[in-house]
């Protein structure tokens, strides 16, 4: 019985959520609630959530400061020199503007958001793809590759729910696979060469005058938030950044805290730019962390009541024993098509907890489960459940349908690609 409950908290959940009938946050905070209460745990709710919340909520923060830090990043100016330079290199080479939009757009994608990423990249090349008469679809589609593999950063919606749904820290989870997210970086920049090279074999190599590369190289306006005096220091700052996160020898909250205050005060100086700066970003940050911090009622209630442990044996009864060495490597590849077909808060905090629990009855630890299921990223970002991928193909002005059909086997060869050398790296493993 409390399997039956638990599976149906979760249906329910997954429903109310995808037919947009209830908001994720709205969903994680009180469908757990009223299954408990069905279940006979009233007494108990209160200490099972708090012990949940408490469980997340060092990764909640660090998501936060995160967001923000990066937000501050590109708001001060940083890629502006990265863009300024791949529009000098590139001139009217084709295959050279196809890699110069793959290594733009995963640099930009260091912020974790896909809305800041598909903006920055396709207002700077968009111009270049017209005045060629290269196909969009092209852009559209390194774009996507780029931002799939780096949405599996920490602060990325699809980690940030991993981490939460299975209390794991973003130095579990993430610090492993950063070399599979190498090789994935590695294949988009590939791809973006075949694509290129292509490109270049129809249109040839178009010669631009002075006057045209300075209409494409011209910006809007330049905000007053610009610091293009501290384009070194920020980039200093970031590498600092990354290097201490890759040493792993502080925790990951702290570093983005400390990070984001130095970044303020090097920037902003003055309190009012700082509360500006923090405002123009809150609403990312707010958007992600409260569904993080509900996603701890969620795990909480389900751990606490013990369904998580019901469901996991049912499933368990029900998986040929055969598969079990094999488990990570299949969560790795049906990850994509689950994401494609629902939203990453159904599947991280629906599905994932119930097939990590049930893994772990076969040895699977649940830290391999949870590095597994990101690496479906490069499919989900073509879903038309991400509001990103409207915004994108909105601004290249192409169709939905058109960009599935061109982009989804390379896509989908990505989460292939990652796979294989999560394998190899020993981030998921077999029997």
């Amino acid at each position: 019985m409390l399997s039956l409950l638990g599976f149906s908290m979760v249906a329910v959940f997954m429903y109310l959520i995808m037919s947009k009938k209830l908001s994720p946050l709205v969903a994680l905070t009180l469908i757990p609630i009223l299954f408990g209460i069905i279940g006979g745990f009233t007494s108990s709710l209160g200490p099972m959530m708090l012990e949940g919340v408490e469980g997340i909520a060092a990764t909640a923060i660090m998501i936060l400061f995160a967001i923000l830090y990066f937000g501050v990043m590109i708001d001060a100016g940083l890629f502006d020199p990265l863009i300024n330079l791949i529009l000098k290199v590139v001139k009217g080479d084709p295959l050279k503007i196809v890699v110069g939009t793959s290594i733009l757009s995963m640099m930009v994608a260091l912020d974790g958001d896909g809305t800041t990423t598909y903006m920055i990249t396709v207002s700077a090349l968009l111009p270049l793809y017209k005045r060629l008469g290269m196909n969009r679809l092209i852009l559209a589609t390194v774009a996507m590759l780029s931002m799939g593999v780096m949405n599996i950063t920490p602060w990325g919606g699809a980690s940030a729910m991993a981490m939460a749904a299975l209390n794991l820290e973003a130095s579990e989870l993430f610090i492993p696979i950063i070399p599979v997210m190498g090789v994935g970086l590695v294949y988009a920049i590939t791809v973006a060469f075949i694509l290129g090279r292509k490109e270049r074999k129809r249109l040839g190599v178009v010669q631009l005058d002075d006057q045209t590369h300075r209409e494409i190289s011209a910006a809007e306006e330049v905000p007053a938030y610009r610091r293009s005096k501290l384009v070194w220091v920020n980039l200093l700052l970031t590498i600092a950044l990354l290097v201490c996160l890759i040493m792993d020898f502080i925790s990951l909250t702290i570093l983005f805290m400390v990070a984001f205050a130095v970044a303020l005060m090097i920037n902003y100086p003055r309190m009012s730019e700082q509360q500006e700066r923090m405002a123009a970003h809150a609403k990312n940050g707010l958007a992600v962390t409260t569904i993080v911090i509900a996603a701890g009622i969620f795990t909480g209630i389900m751990s606490g009541t013990e369904m998580i442990d019901a469901m996991a044996n049912t499933l368990v009864s029900i998986i040929p024993e055969f598969m079990s060495p094999y488990l990570a490597v299949i969560i790795a590849i049906i990850s994509a098509p689950f994401t494609f077909f629902m939203s990453n808060n159904a599947f991280y905090l629906g599905v994932l907890p119930i097939l990590a629990e049930a893994a772990q009855a076969y040895g699977v630890s649940k830290v391999e489960i949870g590095r597994a299921a990101l690496l479906g990223q490069p499919v989900h970002v073509l879903s038309p459940l991400v509001a990103a991928a409207h915004l994108l193909i909105g601004m290249v002005g192409i169709q939905f349908g058109e960009l599935q059909r061109y982009a989804m086997l390379w896509a989908f060869g990505s989460t292939i690609v990652m796979t294989i050398a999560a394998l190899i790296f020993g981030v998921i493993s077999i029997g």
